[in-house]
């Protein structure tokens, strides 16, 4: 089964010339349900500010909780959690979009684990770090039977560009996947 998770992503860009917008932003995390056996879901925070900052600067910061839960038990096996983001675009006229190759993500450790197999981050480290210009493999499981999960706590790092840019609050979407 596949599921997707779309956690909104914001960033603010400012101008030197022009006043700092409201950076406010609210997060809310997503709601964690118990999977029915025979599922296989994943859950991740639904909003995420990384902030503001001037062009030719990086933004970053820690997503949440991200988990996938297998409880396709006794005959499970592998699944890979996938991670892809849309553009970032400021929607107030005039309309200017960062392109998602300037979001960067890293899945980093396991925060916690539970069952059989071997969980593998897709990016354990920063310096391991990928644009999300595609979409990306976030955390794996070998193929090991047995109801099984694993939670995450990824970083979001967005590099805006020098130029280009215009003052606003710039949206879009990171989505999870698990098969």
């Amino acid at each position: 089964m596949r599921r997707r998770i779309n956690p909104l992503a914001t960033a603010t860009v400012l101008a030197a010339a022009l006043p700092a917008p409201s950076a406010s932003a609210t997060v809310a995390p997503a709601t964690y349900v118990l999977a029915r056996a025979g599922e296989l879901t994943i859950t991740a925070p639904v909003a995420v500010s990384l902030g503001s900052g001037p062009p030719g600067s990086q933004r970053s910061a820690q997503m949440g909780t991200v988990t996938v839960t297998d409880g396709r038990s006794p005959n499970s096996g592998a699944w890979t959690a996938t991670v892809s983001s849309t553009n970032y675009t400021r929607t107030a006229a005039p309309v200017v979009t960062i392109g998602r190759a300037n979001m960067s993500y890293w899945s980093g450790p396991a925060s916690a684990t539970q069952g059989g197999g071997t969980f593998v981050p897709g990016q354990p480290t920063a310096a391991s770090r990928v644009t999300l210009a595609a979409p990306r493999t976030a955390f794996s499981h070998t193929a090991v039977a047995g109801i099984n999960n694993a939670s995450w706590n990824p970083t979001l790092v967005l590099s805006i560009p020098f130029s280009g840019v215009t003052a606003g609050t710039y949206t879009g979407v990171v989505t999870h996947s698990v098969a």
